[in-house]
This record gives C-alpha cells, structure tokens and sequence, in this order.
C-alpha cells in the first residue's frame, strides 16, 4: 500500500498518541529519541495535536543536564464517550473521558429489553449523565456499547444475543439514528479487552487473553495488540464449550456449555441443590468470606473446571499474561487458586500469570473504550 502524506501523518500521530498513553509525559526530545521520528516531525505532530486539544504542555522539570524540559501528555479530559453495558434488568451507564476514568456513573433498571426499549434507555440516560458531570454535548465524541452475545463490531450488528432473543439486529444503525454522535459496538468480554489492551493491566501486553467470570464467562484474545474476533466474530467462547456432556441447559439452548457448570447462576443453584435452601448472590458472597465449606467447595469445583478449559487455550495461544475480570472476581483466591492449579496442571508448556484487575464500573468502562480507542488507531471506523 502506497502511503501519502495524509496517511504518513496520520500514523505519526496514532504513534505518538500510544506512546504517550503507554508511558506518561515525555519531552518531545524523548518522544523522538522513543518513535525514531525526525525532531520537525514530531514538532508539526505535537503542535497539531495541540491546536485540536489532544495533548498538552506540563510544568517544566529540570532534565539530567539542568536544563529545564517541558513534557507533553494527553488531554484525556479533551474528549467524553459515553458506555453502556447492556444486562438481562438493567443496563450500567458511564460517562468518561478519554482514560476510561468514570465521570458520571448510573445503573438504570430495564423492563422493556426489546432493541426499542433498550435505546430509548441509553438515549434517555446521556443527558441525565451529562448533567450529573457538568459537561456539555458537545464534548462527547462517540459511544461505546457493549452486549452479550455474538458481535459483528464492523457492520455494527448484533449476530445473536440469547439472553436478550435477538437475531441479526443492526443495533449500532438503530442507536445512531437517535444520537448524533458514532456508535460503536462489540462482544462485553471483547471491551473488557479492549480496555484492559489500552489502559489496564494488558497495556504492556501484545499477546494476553481477558477472562470474565460472572453471570457468563468469556475469553476475549488479543493478538499481535488487536482483538481477535474469528472468521464469524464468534471467538472467545469460552463458556460454550461442552464441559458436562448432556448437562445442565445453558442460556444458548445447548446442555453441558462450561458457563452452566462454573459461572455464578450455577454456584447458587449448587448451593440451593446441596444444602436445600435458595441463597441470593450477596449471600453467597458472605458465606464464602464467612469459610463456609459448601461455598468454598463450590468455589472449588467452578474454578478447577474453569482452569481445565482455560490450559486448552494456554495451548493454543500462549498468552503472556491471563487477566481475569467479572463479578466473580470478587471470590478471590477462593476462585482464582483452583482456576491456576488446573491451569498449570493442564498446560503443556506455557504457565502464564493470572492477574485480576476488575473495579466497580469495569464493565461499562469497556464499553466506553469502544469509542475512545478511535483517538488511540484512526483506522478504527464506527460500527455500522
């Protein structure tokens, strides 16, 4: 491919944008010293991201020599991207700014989980979280929506969602025809990834995979830096491989998938099933922390089945690291001891680490990173 000078500066940007993301404030000596750009070109890239707000000058410091040095840094707070993470009775809203850090957070209860219900929610909530942040409309440069199920991010649609009974939706064209910003969409494992590849703990990563534990289970890939989605954007399913052969029915219609067999729903229909009483999550939760030996074993037989599975994909790809997110997260090592005793156990060659990095909000901040990841790879079009 031919690069011209619009192309050729366009990556120059995308290049100086991610180096600054991934090591903080840098002096434009260093940032040449870092991309190996000529000094003018990195003078024209900075001073043009300047004019658009994109980074900004810090105080200067003295550098080894004592003369004083001024370093540059992103203005994260120069663009907004709204996220929301669509659930089964309640869809979790951010508004952030470029980092993903939260600046107006709401869970809104749904009822109504038709493709018309759902976007009348979002819609609905953005200027409520605009509000609550005291930031204005236009400020905002995208949303980030993510759904459960299986994700086309280019066409913008939504293959199927079992859990919402949706079938071929264009979803990002249907929101984008009420919003006046673009739209993007994917997999919620999948932005989970994608926030952890640009600012969490697989920042430093090109090769990890992004485990998710909670009312499902996902491994969303990242390879070579970018999501891998599969010849049909149905990658990463971690939770529909067949654990117990004619098992327990899981929310895709299939028995045995391993998310019927390890994710939350199982542990508590586990617990009603072996002590004769129902128990709510946060129940579950206390009597867990409480060294209940029910919970604990529960816990145990989750997390050894989810390892098992988990080494088959150590082996296939050999992941640097193995982040783990979800709402199971919580668990601890109660959850993540057995999930890397089998891992390691069943892996061939590879024992990479399991690292958890899951805070409140992690869920729609994925879905924000949809949007903001735009900044970081001009490339990246809307979905739809």
């Amino acid at each position: 491919m031919k690069i011209n000078a619009t192309m050729s500066r366009a990556l120059n940007r995308r290049m100086v944008l991610n180096h600054l993301r991934r090591e903080g404030p840098m002096s434009r000596a260093d940032i040449t010293a870092l991309t190996g750009l000529s000094p003018a070109a990195v003078t024209f890239v900075v001073a043009e991201l300047m004019d658009e707000a994109l980074v900004h000058e810090r105080e200067a410091v003295a550098n080894i020599k004592g003369r004083p040095s001024t370093p540059i840094d992103i203005n994260y707070g120069s663009r907004l991207a709204f996220g929301f993470k669509l659930n089964r009775d309640r869809i979790n809203c951010v508004l952030t700014d470029l980092a993903t850090t939260v600046l107006a957070s709401a869970d809104v209860p749904i009822s109504d989980t038709s493709p018309a219900g759902i976007t009348t929610a979002i819609v609905s909530n953005m200027p409520i979280l605009l509000e609550m942040a005291g930031r204005a409309e236009t400020e905002v440069m995208g949303i980030g929506v993510s759904i459960p199920g299986e994700i086309d991010p280019v066409r913008g649609m939504c293959i199927q969602s079992p859990r919402f009974g949706w079938q071929s939706l264009p979803f990002a064209e249907l929101l984008g025809e009420q919003v006046k910003v673009p739209v993007w969409i994917d997999d919620d494992v999948n932005a989970f990834g994608i926030a952890q590849r640009l600012f969490g703990a697989g920042r430093e990563h090109q090769n990890f995979a992004a485990l998710a534990i909670g009312a499902g289970i996902g491994c969303s890939l990242i390879i070579g830096g970018e999501i891998y989605h599969g010849g049909r954007s149905a990658a990463g399913k971690l939770g529909h491989i067949i654990s117990v052969e004619n098992g327990r029915r899981c929310e895709c219609g299939r028995r045995g998938c391993l998310m019927a067999h390890a994710a939350e729903p199982y542990m508590l229909d586990e617990w009603e099933r072996l002590s004769g009483a129902p128990i709510s999550r946060d129940g579950f939760v206390e009597a867990a922390t409480s060294n209940s030996k029910l919970a604990i074993s529960i816990l145990r037989d989750a997390g050894s089945r989810v390892g098992r599975h988990l080494a088959d994909v150590v082996n296939m790809f050999d992941p640097d690291v193995i982040i783990v997110g979800g709402e199971a997260v919580q668990f601890g090592e109660l959850l993540l001891g057995p999930i890397r005793e089998n891992m390691e156990r069943f892996s061939f060659f590879s024992k990479p680490a399991l690292i958890a990095d899951w805070v409140s909000n992690s869920w729609p901040r994925g879905a924000a990173a949809l949007a903001t990841q735009n900044i970081f790879d001009f490339q990246r079009a809307p979905s739809g």
